[in-house]
């Protein structure tokens, strides 16, 4: 039988040179963010139990950390602080010798061009685990703004080249971009998550961070994964108050979510592919049940193809890689 076939699709699939010549969604290392956690010591690198592969690292350490990322290609990092001193009200958080700060100071000095980002919340610092400080066993909002704008500063100040608040209190945006503006940091970019859900694909981070909530949840300031409508609400309001860039967190369960944002804001967008899909690709690939370096490149591209600006993963370097050797980009 013959078929009389003007449209054929596949034309365009023939080979490798013109698959890559078409392809819709490119990738570069310049938009990968490798998150990780800093703490306190001397000779610390510390394997995370949930996280294999991923480690705490001390100051002293950061070099074996930062000549890889550098050798790979990635140029920002995301900095989580683990502190030593945790109380009621995260009074590290803004120490000027915190955790955070040390780390800021000396990496630019020793690795001036690495674009540091720092996660400005105060989960790991309260000595009860959640994001701000409490009245009674609730989250007080306007509180918690005053701490919050005090900490960015303080990194802002140590070094930090972009905030990037997590701690989903409503107006946080405006507070932070009012202290940095008073003080003369008007450059200072800050990406907001701005639609950052209550989620059970943070549980290897809280192991990372060792900040799990010591009661209830985060049910009443992170979003209800329910919800579609209130992220595009939640994204209004920081793009009014001063974001500079919109996240997404975490990544693949929220694609939609993304793609949304994407469509209605000319804000660039980043996406967190956060602990709980990096164990899972990990443990799968363990237990020979998937090709661990297919699936983070697949899952990468599938981040990017639904709007992402900004990637966050654990797996920059490997993806790094993979775009180099021309498996995707």
């Amino acid at each position: 039988m013959k078929y009389e076939l003007t449209n054929r699709p596949r034309r365009l699939r023939t080979s490798a040179v013109l698959r890559s010549m078409v392809r819709e969604t490119r990738i570069s290392a310049d938009s990968l963010v490798y998150p990780f956690f800093v703490v306190e010591g001397e000779n610390v690198k510390e394997e995370i139990k949930t996280m294999p592969g991923q480690y705490r690292w001390s100051i002293d350490r950061l070099p074996e950390l930062f000549d890889k990322l550098k050798e790979a290609g990635i140029s920002s990092v995301l900095i989580f602080g683990i502190p030593d001193y945790k109380d009621e009200i995260g009074s590290s958080a803004w120490d000027e010798n915190g955790i955070v700060q040390k780390a800021l100071r000396y990496i630019k000095k020793e690795y001036p061009d690495m674009y540091c980002i720092t996660d400005v919340c105060m989960c790991e610092y309260t000595s009860h685990g959640h994001c701000g400080i409490l009245c009674d066993h609730y989250v007080d909002n306007d509180k918690t703004l005053e701490v919050l704008a005090e900490t960015a500063l303080s990194h802002v100040k140590a070094g930090a080249d972009m905030v990037a608040p997590s701690d989903m209190m409503d107006g946080r945006i405006a507070a932070i971009r009012e202290v940095l503006d008073e003080n003369g940091y008007v450059n200072v970019p800050i990406m907001s998550y701005s639609v950052k859900y209550a989620s059970a694909f943070y549980g290897p981070f809280r192991d990372a961070a060792g900040s799990a909530p010591s009661f209830g949840d985060r049910k009443s300031y992170q979003m209800d994964f329910h919800n579609s409508r209130e992220a595009m609400t939640e994204a209004a309001l920081d793009v009014e108050e001063g974001a500079d860039i919109l996240m997404v967190k975490p990544g693949m369960a929220y694609l939609d979510i993304l793609t949304k944002l994407k469509q209605k804001y000319d804000k660039p967008v980043a996406l967190y592919s956060v602990s709980g899909e990096y164990s899972m690709i990990k443990a799968g690939a363990s237990l020979g049940y998937i090709d661990e370096m297919k699936v983070v490149g697949e899952s990468a591209v599938c981040m990017y193809r639904a709007g992402a600006d900004i990637l966050i993963t654990y797996y920059a370097c490997e993806i790094a890689q993979l775009i180099k050797e021309g498996v995707i980009g």
